[in-house]
């Protein structure tokens, strides 16, 4: 029972470190800092994690494994199959909407959390693959989902950012938007519709 409720406490804190984390960053944060914001002791975070490094390591993954069932969950709830690749990918843009400008710089410069973010975005383009699958079989969706992965890790190492302006929410808002596009003209040109007389 005491072990079921540490876990329950440890799942409420990471819940509560989330917004932090993706609004302010992580990297100039202390033990103590985090400590404040939650407002328990040093000890219960040590609880959670050995080091602060490892904090944001569960940090991090706890924030991608949520996103990941709230979008898959998004997702099951969609129409057609074309309609889950839009739903998918504009998720995904939901999801790192509130994360700021600082999260991604530390992500980038913090080594484990960019693999994390880093494995998540190839998970994502092998979704996409899948979901090109299902909504076109007559699309190659390795291609879509190769060239969908290598946009993804383009966002992820910020180059999108730098030669659009767009962050990674509206990046992957203007993906989803291409790649549904470009099946929905694919479909119709291999299948037209019959003219009337």
């Amino acid at each position: 029972m005491a072990q079921r409720t540490a876990t329950v406490r440890t799942s409420a804190l990471l819940d509560e470190l989330v917004p932090v984390i993706l609004d302010e960053g992580f990297l100039d944060l202390s033990m103590a800092d985090v400590a404040r914001r939650l407002r328990c002791s040093k000890s219960t975070l040590y609880g959670i994690a050995a080091s602060k490094e490892q904090l944001l390591v569960t940090v991090v993954r706890t924030f991608f494994r949520g996103a990941t069932d709230r979008v898959e969950r998004a997702v099951a709830g969609a129409g057609t199959p074309m309609d889950r690749i839009g739903v998918y990918l504009e998720a995904i843009s939901v999801e790192l909407a509130p994360a700021s400008p600082r999260f991604f710089a530390d992500v980038d410069a913090f080594e484990p959390a960019r693999v994390i973010y880093r494995d998540n975005t190839r998970a994502a383009a092998r979704r996409v693959q899948e979901l090109v699958q299902d909504a076109a079989p007559t699309a190659d969706a390795t291609f879509v989902g190769a060239v969908a992965g290598q946009v993804m890790e383009s966002i992820h190492r910020g180059e999108i950012r730098a030669a659009t302006g767009l962050d990674d929410s509206a990046a992957y808002r203007s993906l989803a938007e291409l790649i549904v596009a470009g099946l929905s003209g694919d479909h119709e040109s291999r299948h037209p519709r019959k003219r009337s007389r």
